[in-house]
Formats: C-alpha cells, sequence, structure tokens
C-alpha cells in the first residue's frame, strides 16, 4: 500500500482557514490531521468544537482527529458525530480502560486510533493491537508544533511493524512530530504507513508543491 499524507491543520494560517482547507482538497494528500489539545494531558491549547465543524463543512477528505486530552471518553460521541472524524485517535497514557474507549469508537462507525509518547513502549499494545485500526508514534513530545524529530522513532516503528505483522494485522502505523522532506523516506522504508505534515508544509511558498514530493 502506498504510503499516505495527513496534513496538520495546527500549521494553517486560521485567519484564512477555508483557502487552506481548500488547497488541501486540491493537494495529493489523504487525509487532514487535526490535533485536539486541551491544556491538560499536553500543555497548550487548540481549536473546540465550532472550528472543527467548520473544517468538516469545507474539507473533502477524511478526518483524522487525534485527542491530546484527559478523559476522551466525555467527548467521543461529539467527534464521531458533530466533527464528522473518520479515524479517531485516543492515548495509550490518557485511558484508564483502553478497551472500553476502542469499543465505543467502533460502536460510532469510526477507524480506532491509539497514540503513543515518545517514551512509551510498543509493547504495551500487545494485547490491544487487534482491536486498532491505526497506532499513531508521536515523533516530538506533544502539544507543539515545529518541534525537532527524534530519531528513535525509526526503531519504534520497525518493532511495531514487526508486531503487526507477526498478527496478521491491517493496523496502519502513523508518525506525528518533525516529519519533513529530510526523513520521510526513512519512515517509509521503516513501515510507516501515515504521515503527518504541518510546518513541513505551511511553511514552504508552494504547499501543493511539497505535499506532491512528500506523497511520492
Amino acid at each position: 500500500m502506498k504510503h499516505r499524507i495527513s496534513v496538520s491543520m495546527l500549521s494553517a494560517d486560521f485567519a484564512n482557514l477555508q483557502r487552506d482547507i481548500e488547497m488541501v482538497n486540491q493537494s495529493d494528500a489523504a487525509w487532514f490531521h487535526l490535533d485536539i489539545m486541551d491544556g491538560n494531558f499536553v500543555p497548550n491549547l487548540s481549536i473546540g468544537f465550532p472550528v472543527l465543524k467548520a473544517i468538516a463543512k469545507y474539507a473533502a477528505k477524511p478526518l483524522d482527529i487525534h485527542l491530546m486530552i484527559n478523559n476522551p471518553d466525555f467527548y467521543i460521541e461529539r467527534f464521531c458525530t458533530e466533527a464528522k472524524a473518520s479515524y479517531l485517535t485516543v492515548h495509550y497514557e490518557a485511558c484508564s480502560h483502553l478497551h472500553r474507549t476502542l469499543q465505543s469508537i467502533k460502536k460510532m462507525n469510526v477507524k480506532t486510533g491509539v497514540s503513543l509518547n515518545p517514551h512509551t513502549s510498543v509493547d504495551l499494545l500487545e494485547d490491544i493491537l487487534p482491536e486498532t485500526d491505526l497506532v499513531l508514534l508521536m515523533s516530538v513530545n506533544p502539544g507543539f508544533g515545529g518541534q525537532k524529530y527524534i530519531e528513535n522513532t525509526y526503531h519504534k516503528v520497525r518493532k511495531l511493524k514487526a508486531m503487526i505483522n507477526e498478527k496478521r494485522l491491517n493496523t496502519l502505523i502513523e508518525v506525528d512530530g518533525g516529519v519533513d522532506l529530510s526523513n520521510y523516506k526513512q519512515l517509509i522504508e521503516a513501515g510507516a504507513d501515515v504521515l503527518v505534515c504541518g510546518n513541513a508544509i505551511f511553511s514552504t511558498e508552494n504547499p501543493l508543491q511539497t505535499i506532491e514530493q512528500l506523497a511520492r
């Protein structure tokens, strides 16, 4: 399967959000990546439901929603219905009853995702992996865009890919944080299926061309 690019809208120009949404619609990107932060689980705040619904109105591609929040169970239904998530990812570190949380997402007919912070071992997913459609590996510490990529991520991707293959699963591996033109090919070679890119796209003079390069 060819890898996919999920464009992180956290790096978009929020004063011209519809313009940037239309750019992604016209690009070779596969998904919109939307980071939801609560100022508690991570030391930052991002967008809420009004902005999410506005994005969903104009987005012509699936919404890949990443919850960096505590107590995600309280909001699952709203993210699945109001925000129209195609993939809804929760953090392993934020869920006391991860299996129950994933089952709640599945009941909404939305694909399930589990995210791991850089310090969290992929070995902890051994029992829950069959319940996940996607595993999101953070390659920076979550909370802020534009951070430096953590090199150990390559090892984590390879190890996770081996686990997935051993269990004969179709779980996708997504990598988020510091992904750009200098490292994306190495991540694909290691086994990544989806690459989240934000600053690497929106900071360039020609975002459409940058997405095209990353999607090759």
